[in-house]
């Protein structure tokens, strides 16, 4: 049962040179770009959420 698992590329690095990737390796790399800068955010919210609920307690 050796079964090959398919390849998978690398992640997009930033500053790597693009002028090799397709139109469609482009899109897909802002698709997936625009997925990780909205969970990047929702993190942020949510740190800042708890630091003001904890800003707010300690000021009773």
């Amino acid at each position: 049962m050796d079964e090959e698992e398919p390849k998978r590329k690398p992640a997009y690095q930033l500053g790597q040179d693009i002028s090799l990737m397709s139109v469609d390796e482009l899109n897909e790399t802002i698709d997936a770009l625009g997925e990780e800068i909205a969970r990047l955010k929702r993190e942020v919210d949510a740190k800042s959420d708890s630091r003001n609920a904890a800003e707010a307690f300690f000021k009773l």
